[in-house]
């Protein structure tokens, strides 16, 4: 259960594997999921380690099934997902996989190949098609085969220059994209001087491009003109706009042959596509049944030859060496594993597990499940934690749903948030399977336990503020009486007013919650604000102090009195002198002014800064008891006595430390002998001890104060403006309540205020609408705003006070995140 409030105790240690059987016993550990490999070679050259070839199959294996991926998913066939996890194949059965894919990767080469020389020529059997049908139509418009009306035209086009008297009248025919009909008439046009005729139509069905296989628009044109340099040049404009140009017979009988063998053509080509195609449907289903099985052969193997990389190899070749962090409660999981490991390739040597003491700062790992992993990823987008350190995860799994709650409480729309978090969680297998690429429902969907909780304690704090959609549930009697106040000549009952001095109906408060007859009252906003935020304060102030509580703890594991002494003590003495008598004022106000007595009542934020300045003389600030002069001042010079107690005491303490163990442990002669000697150790080999410098090096009382300096003052103005910080709480509660008061009744209120049957069919159009505002509104937005401000609160105002998260995360060599691709391979 500790490890619960504090990270894993890790452990380094040493790994001896045989060569024969590291493969299998990395394989064992790569399932367990519970070693961090630290890489011994740092100097080696990527290209340069043992198993470099290894990994370069396994990529290749990897290509060559992306690619047969991605043609299953361009013919839309669904990969098959058993949730079967196959174990890792051995190296020998690379060969054969290898075989297995070039052989399926060829097969879709050659059928891709095939099909696309296939879809090119039947592309252009059918814009041959489409041109004979249409060159048909353009000359039995014309009645091209006597050519008077056409050559009249056309004589009244060309240019006697450019075409000599008698010539024949040529044409070419041709396909061209639709979009570039337009441009093309008109590079026609400019270029042979208007000496052309171009006539075109579309082509009403679109084609398919075989190389991307899109659906392409196009048009039929058919060009008139007379002599060679035309000719060439209609060419080329044809050529620069790609345009697919086609023999076409000049007599209508060699076009209607022509048409006949074509479409007899067409027909056996769409045969052969057919077949073409079924067969590239049976082999990419094949594939789609054992892709996901394949990719995970694959992946591991190339995980655990990358994680070989890492390994040393000792001069004899036969043992791989290995370090790496483990929690110490799973060691003899790992020795378990290797154990497995070692059987399973059928060594007779054994791997041996050896723990290495080392002064290196281990990761930092905290064990979480489903349920809590939300709250500790709250926790590391901070910082992940020191080593060893107090987690905060334990103490956020309630406070940040209450402190959400405080700014959102609302009876209803916690309701909404439960509901809808309830829904994630009794169906989280299901959306689990179907593996969503939504990226923000994936974010909701993992926060599913922080949204529930926040819902549950977004319901109990409405009921708290006895707030449900901007209204008051009346479950008890009203603990207040009314008593009529009349005008001020009395001919009128003009206000009613709520007597606090005169027992209600009731007898006594409200049982739970606030009064609903507050919600009628004038003075209801005055009320909240002074109610909301004294709450706000006494909340931030406890939070605090339990904050730096918790940095006791903190002090104690790491056995460092000094920071108790001269940190924790004035910490707490410091905050509890000044707000944590703050917060005694306000209970102590509550309890000793009643009806009568309330109106006579100091202001405590007055009372405050005045105790602060020492300042007594105001005569509107009456004392809230006997002796309120001399307890304050005394805890204000206490406050004040711990400041130094943190920056200078503290600071002459390390020094006088300092100075005894340098004197104790040698003389001046010997540090200088030992220096030589480091110096001599250094300059031979590279290399030194720097915990010898960082010992033997002057202490520097200027950074330790500078640091000691800004902690202190960090700390002291923190109180302050992180006390300040907490009266969000209060903003935001009332912005919420508010902002559902309006949505009420600037909404649902038009539906519900027409007492005609009219009013029903109304009140069916508007509460789709007010629905609607409240989830866009409420929910989403004022729900992220104060997710994002308890965020603030536990980040800045509540963590700051324990913990740095100045640690690295224990990041395990697991084939399950590498699967998932929580992290690169």
């Amino acid at each position: 259960m500790g490890e619960l409030f504090r990270s894993e105790e890790m452990t380094l240690a040493q790994l001896f594997l045989q060569s024969e059987a590291a493969y299998c016993c990395v394989s064992e550990l790569g399932e367990l999921g519970m070693v961090q490999f630290r890489d011994l070679n740092p100097d080696v050259n990527v290209f340069q380690r043992k198993f470099v070839n290894e990994v370069r199959r396994c990529e290749e294996m990897d290509r060559k099934l992306r690619f047969v991926e991605k043609e299953i998913k361009k013919a839309s066939i669904p990969t098959v997902d058993t949730g079967e996890n196959p174990e890792v194949p051995f190296p020998r059965d690379m060969i054969d996989l290898e075989a297995t894919f070039e052989k399926l990767e060829n097969e879709l080469k050659e059928i891709n190949t095939n099909q696309e020389a296939l879809k090119k020529n039947f592309l252009e059997l059918t814009e041959l098609k489409h041109i004979l049908r249409r060159t048909q139509q353009f000359f039995d418009e014309v009645n091209f085969f006597f050519y008077p009306n056409l050559l009249e035209e056309s004589s009244s086009l060309l240019d006697p220059t450019e075409a000599g008297r008698g010539a024949p009248l040529r044409f070419v025919a041709g396909v061209i994209n639709r979009e570039r009909i337009p441009t093309f008439e008109r590079m026609l046009w400019r270029v042979c001087r208007g000496n052309v005729f171009l006539r075109q139509a579309e082509i009403e069905d679109p084609l398919e491009d075989p190389t991307t296989g899109d659906q392409v628009h196009k048009s039929v044109f058919i060009i008139f003109f007379q002599g060679d340099q035309l000719k060439n040049r209609v060419k080329k404009i044809c050529e620069g706009f790609r345009a697919s140009l086609y023999p076409c017979p000049e007599t209508p009988q060699e076009r209607k042959e022509m048409a006949a063998g074509v479409n007899t053509r067409i027909d056996d080509l769409q045969m052969v596509l057919n077949q073409t195609e079924d067969h590239r449907q049976r082999v990419l289903q094949a594939a789609a049944k054992t892709m996901r099985v394949w990719f995970i052969k694959v992946r591991k193997m190339k995980a655990i030859y990358h994680t070989l990389n890492l390994c040393n190899i000792d001069v004899t070749q036969k043992c791989l060496i290995a370090e790496v962090w483990c929690p110490v409660s799973d060691l003899d999981s790992i020795q378990f594993a290797l154990r497995r490991g070692t059987e399973r390739s059928g060594s007779t040597v054994p791997s041996i597990l050896n723990r290495m003491q080392t002064k290196q700062t281990p990761p930092t790992y905290n064990k979480t499940n489903k349920f809590t992993s939300g709250f500790q990823n709250i926790v590391d987008a901070y910082g992940i934690g020191t080593y060893r350190e107090i987690n905060p995860a334990p103490y956020t799994i309630i406070t940040f749903p209450f402190l959400f709650a405080v700014m959102f409480g609302d009876m209803g729309h916690g309701l909404l948030m439960t509901c809808a978090a309830l829904y994630l969680v009794i169906r989280e297998s299901r959306l689990l399977a179907q593996k969503s690429d939504n990226e923000m429902f994936n974010m909701i969907f993992a926060g599913r336990y922080i949204i529930l909780l926040m819902g549950i304690f977004s319901m109990y704090t409405g009921v708290i503020y006895n707030d449900c959609f901007s209204k008051s549930l009346n479950m008890f009697s009203s603990g207040w009486s009314v008593k009529p106040m009349f005008g001020p000549k009395g001919d009128g009952n003009a206000v009613l007013q709520l007597d606090p001095a005169v027992p209600g109906v009731f007898g006594g408060p409200y049982p739970l919650g606030i009064d609903p007859i507050w919600n009628i009252a004038t003075n209801k906003l005055t009320f909240l604000n002074s109610f909301k935020m004294k709450m706000s304060v006494i909340l931030g102030v406890i939070h605090m102090l339990f904050g730096v509580t918790l940095s006791l703890f903190n002090h104690l594991y790491f056995k460092k009195p000094l920071n108790i002494f001269l940190g924790f003590i004035p910490e707490i003495v410091f905050m509890s002198c000044l707000f944590g008598y703050l917060i005694l004022l306000i209970f102590y106000k509550w309890t000793a002014y009643d009806a009568v007595t309330s109106k006579d009542a100091p202001s405590l934020l007055i009372a405050f800064i005045n105790m602060c300045l020492f300042n007594y003389s105001d005569p509107s600030n009456k004392p809230l008891y006997r002796g309120q002069i001399g307890i304050q001042s005394l805890l204000v010079v206490i406050a004040l006595a711990c400041v130094p107690c943190m920056l200078v005491v503290k600071t002459m303490v390390l020094r006088r430390q300092y100075l005894w163990k340098k004197h104790l442990v040698c003389s001046h002669t010997l540090v200088f002998v030992l220096f030589l000697l480091v110096l001599i150790v250094h300059l031979c080999t590279r290399s030194c001890t720097r915990g010898l410098f960082l010992f033997f090096r002057s202490f520097n009382f200027g950074d330790v104060a500078v640091h000691q300096a800004i902690h202190t003052i960090e700390y002291c103005l923190g109180c302050i403006s992180n006390t300040a910080s907490y009266l969000r709480l209060w903003a935001l509660s009332l912005a919420h309540a508010q902002l559902s008061e309006v949505l009420w009744g600037m909404v649902m209120h038009l539906g519900l205020a027409s007492r005609s049957g009219g009013g029903f069919f109304s009140l069916s159009i508007i509460f789709p609408a007010f629905a609607t505002l409240t989830v866009c509104i409420l929910l989403v937005m004022e729900g992220l705003s104060a997710f994002l401000h308890a965020l603030r609160l536990h980040w800045v105002e509540f963590q700051n006070k324990f913990y740095t998260g100045q640690g690295f995360k224990f990041v395990p060599f697991s084939f399950d995140s590498i699967l998932e691709g929580r992290f690169d391979e």
